[in-house]
């Protein structure tokens, strides 16, 4: 990309002062690369860029305008540059009226009278000699304010050759205090000034009387000789031989002079013709001046020959005359054609149409070339549209782009922002783009998206100047830059009220067509299908993820706001913001369900890694997941100006809801999928165990692999964290990010991943109290024991300590794996062994003491030993074994049973630590 130039410098304005339409040459430096790009230019305030003309990088040539500041600085602003400074200021004189006679620091031509808004020069009367002091006394100016005598003579003046000249204005403003003598001395003089006007003519005829009567002297004199000369009488035959010498000499001297008469003659005629050709060479000359014009490019120049043609020679009953104008006509007539075709012809600048306007305006062209221009300008874009769209369906389908002039564009409309896509979650308006597009970077955008970014940029990139120009056709612009045409101008004007309308409808159509060939691309399933034939077409393999609707909603958006900044009626864009909303809709949409096929592939990153809370990465990737699926939507959620919440429709809401709530029941398929797979179909290569986790047992790490129940208590552990913490994180996010129906998410979720839990659970109970409950009725009577035939017990037998260890083990899996999860699995295990060991005493028919005193022994030591762990079940369960049990009724039983029970409690005092009070509380902590 290249380096942006220096800002506008104005070193310099000749002149540096004088009223408002004077012509100015500015000088400086880095004023602009050509007229297209000069932008701006005021003078003391005033906008000046309507009479600019730019000459080079140096020089600017233009007229003062009407500003309200007495003096201020020249600032140029350019598109390469921006906007300048000045080292130099102008001064704004108010306009005077300077006498022929009075001292003024710039020429003044009294022949001639310059027009500036036409530029020419109109012949005048020359000003009447009047004296710059009609009183002939010394002139002593005042010093009253101009505005007190305005206000105190309103509507008169102080000049005496205005109609409303007023003496006493003009006494005050050059006389204030001349004396009373010099007065009457002014007086004197005003009437010997009338005195010569009023006796000149007559002074006139005194000094001519000479010679007139000398003139009537000779004229009487002549006449009297003549009457003498009559009375004479003269013989008829003299006076006929008179008259025929005079015939023959007459005849004579023509014989003699006719050929120098001819030649004199021919001369007399090729000299008249001469003068006609040289007095009127202008109207002979016209018809090759206006093709060597034409050639050259001066239209200017061949509109102005033609406007003086036609004010001296349109209404000539000259035959030449008629016969040269005739051509010229026709000359001018094949113009008018040249320009309209210039005019109609695509792509022009906005600056040549507006020139080729006015040219057809002078020339007095049939029609309204500008409306013509407008809707030839329409077309245009429309065409340039649906070319766009075409030449990318062909390249999507396996054609090369074919390469169009109509697509190559100005390289400086606005930049493309996918080159920063993969390195920022969000576009910002007015961020660095990349200059230029990365070939590598074609190959892995969708082609609907590389068209919405080259349609959007085309759209930029013409209806501006689409837009300026019904701009200047409302306000009469186009026919003049100052102001002079108010004829043509109050036309234009009115044409374009009548045609208001019809433009809305081409704007409208414009809009139309581009969210139409957007929803075609992206929203193809919003068209009809009508519309669908004419704005789709696009091979729709798989639909765009939502990373790319986000990037192609802000490129929408961006041109949004470019036309907004172009002053388009609110109505006329909001089929744009319809189409950003549906397409925000879609992205979210898209996202939420990409997300669920992301977390559905969950489970094949589970590790297996437990940390020491007993949680593997799971629930922390899943909530990362959602999290980072929120994040990239939050462009989307945002509500950009003129925009509304995606979800005011109920509909959306509901679709996003259940979205989200399918979101939280694949995670929770993807738990129980795990923790039930059989151990063959589960890779354990890679399994181990945090390295800061107590390994009290080592039961997991010995070997390489993860038993059935040991997945299912991980499960668990994780199900327990989901819901005291992932699930609600989940859904502070969803509510930060605006979703509704939060709650019905969570309720949903949480009834759901409780279920998924207690099925868990419960299949974890079944495999490990299962076991140790089936081992009790065969331990109890192995070796054929007899509770109504026994011996007096000497301690606990050893299916009851098989049962403890086997509960420990329980205890010791748990434990190394959840401390949390201990309490909850333990009291289910203690309540089924308690459950059993109830049903079997009280299936016995009959106690012998020292069955009795065995059984409360066995009971009492089981009950003593899980007391942490008992609930009111296992409670109820152990009263009802040892209500089924005879009562002791000696105090020597009782105090056996009370040594045997310690002694239990001594022997096994290792093993029993697990069901302390103290390890309890270590497991709570």
């Amino acid at each position: 990309m290249s380096r942006a130039r220096q800002p506008p410098l104005v070193t310099g304005i000749s002149p540096n002062e004088g009223i408002s339409w004077t012509k100015v040459t500015i000088r400086g430096e880095n004023l602009g690369t050509g007229p297209t790009d000069l932008i701006g230019l005021t003078i003391c305030g005033h906008n000046c860029l309507l009479t600019a003309e730019w000459m080079s990088a140096s020089k600017i040539v233009c007229r003062v305008g009407q500003a309200k500041n007495d003096k201020g600085d020249i600032i140029v602003t350019t598109k390469s540059g921006g906007k300048g400074t000045s080292t130099v200021s102008f001064k704004l004189l108010k306009p005077e009226k300077i006498g022929i006679l009075d001292q003024s620091a710039v020429w003044v031509d009294e022949m001639n009278y310059y027009d500036m808004r036409t530029d020419r020069n109109k012949g005048i009367p020359p000003l009447s000699l009047r004296p710059a002091n009609p009183l002939g006394i010394e002139i002593d100016k005042g010093r009253f304010p101009q505005k007190d005598l305005e206000s105190l003579f309103p509507g008169m003046s102080a000049d005496f050759t205005s109609e409303n000249f007023s003496a006493a204005w003009y006494l005050i403003e050059n006389h204030s205090t001349t004396s009373f003598d010099q007065l009457k001395t002014a007086v004197v003089n005003l009437k010997k000034q009338a005195n010569k006007k009023n006796e000149g003519s007559l002074a006139y005829v005194k000094g001519g009387l000479s010679t007139f009567f000398e003139a009537q002297d000779a004229l009487s004199a002549i006449h009297q000789k003549l009457e003498a000369d009559g009375t004479e009488k003269v013989e008829g035959s003299m006076t006929q031989k008179l008259e025929n010498v005079l015939n023959r000499a007459s005849n004579t001297a023509d014989t003699l002079f006719q050929e120098v008469l001819g030649r004199k003659d021919k001369a007399d005629s090729t000299r008249n013709a001469l003068n006609v050709l040289q007095r009127f060479k202008f109207l002979f000359n016209l018809p090759l001046n206006i093709e060597r014009n034409i050639q050259k490019g001066d239209y200017d120049v061949v509109i102005n020959d033609y406007e003086k043609a036609k004010s001296l020679f349109g209404k000539t009953e000259v035959q030449v005359f008629k016969k040269y104008y005739a051509e010229v006509e026709t000359r001018i007539e094949a113009l008018r054609e040249l320009l309209l075709d210039k005019l109609l012809e695509t792509p022009s600048t906005l600056h040549d149409q507006k020139r080729y306007i006015r040219y057809l305006s002078d020339l007095h062209a049939p029609g309204d070339p500008a409306w013509q221009c407008i809707g030839a300008q329409h077309q245009w874009i429309l065409q340039l549209m649906h070319n766009c769209k075409e030449s990318y369906v062909k390249e999507q389908k396996g054609n090369s782009l074919l390469h169009s002039p109509m697509l190559d564009l100005e390289s400086d409309v606005r930049p493309s922002p996918i080159g920063h896509l993969s390195q920022t979650a969000s576009l910002k308006r007015g961020s660095s783009f990349q200059s230029g597009r990365d070939d590598a970077w074609r190959y892995k955008a969708p082609q609907q998206v590389i068209f919405v970014e080259k349609l959007t940029k085309l759209v930029v990139s013409q209806l501006p100047n689409f837009w300026k120009l019904w701009i200047s056709y409302v306000n009469g612009s186009l026919f003049s830059e100052t102001a002079e045409k108010s004829g043509q101008m109050e036309r234009s004007k009115k044409n374009a009220r009548q045609r208001q309308n019809d433009f809305k409808k081409m704007i409208q159509e414009v809009m139309h067509s581009l969210v139409k060939l957007i929803r075609g691309a992206l929203l193809p399933f919003s068209l009809r299908e009508g519309e669908l034939r004419q704005y789709g077409g696009w091979e729709m393999k798989s639909e765009l993820s939502g990373q790319w609707l986000t990037h192609v909603i802000q490129t929408v958006r961006l041109s949004s706001e470019s036309l907004t900044a172009l002053e388009i009626p609110n109505d006329m864009l909001q089929i744009i913001q319809d189409l950003i909303l549906d397409l925000r809709v879609r992205c979210i949409i898209v996202t939420l369900q990409h997300t669920a096929e992301d977390i559905k592939r969950l489970a094949e990153k589970e590790d297996w890694v437990v940390d020491n809370e007993g949680l593997t990465s799971l629930p922390s990737q899943f909530e990362q997941c959602i999290i980072h699926s929120l994040q990239s939507l939050k462009t989307v959620l945002d509500c950009k100006p003129g925009e509304t919440s995606v979800f005011q429709q109920q509909k959306t809401q509901e679709d996003v809801c259940q979205l989200s709530i399918g979101i939280m029941q694949v995670f929770i398929d993807c738990l129980e999928q795990l923790s039930t797979k059989p151990d063959g179909d589960i890779d354990t290569s890679h399994l181990s165990v945090d390295v800061s986790s107590p390994d009290l047992f080592g039961s997991i790490h010995e070997d390489s692999s993860l038993s059935s129940e040991q997945r299912l208590l991980i499960a668990l552990s994780n199900c327990h964290y989901l819901e005291r913490h992932t699930f609600l994180n989940i859904a502070e996010h969803f509510e930060k990010h605006g979703f509704q129906g939060v709650d019905k998410i969570t309720q949903v979720s949480m009834e759901s991943l409780k279920e998924l839990d207690q099925r868990l659970f419960e299949m974890y109970i079944e495999f490990k109290a299962d076991p140790i409950v089936g081992s009790l009725e065969p331990g109890i009577y192995a070796g054929y024991f007899d509770w109504k035939d026994c011996l007096v017990p000497t301690g606990v037998r050893n299916y009851l300590k098989e049962a403890l260890v086997n509960i420990i083990a329980v205890h010791a899996e748990v434990f190394t794996i959840s401390k949390d999860l201990v309490p909850r699995v333990m009291s289910r295990v203690v309540e089924a062994v308690s459950e059993e060991l109830s049903r079997l005493m009280q299936c016995v028919s009959s106690f012998s003491k020292n069955g009795a005193l065995q059984a409360k022994l066995e009971i009492c030591a089981l009950r003593d030993t899980v007391a942490i762990y008992l609930t009111p079940e296992s409670k109820s369960s152990f009263k009802q074994a040892l209500e089924a049990l005879p009562q002791l009724s000696s105090g020597t039983d009782r105090k056996l049973l009370e040594e045997l029970l310690n002694k239990f409690k001594s022997s096994m005092h290792l093993q029993l630590t697990c069901f302390q009070a103290s390890s309890s509380a270590m497991m709570k902590t």
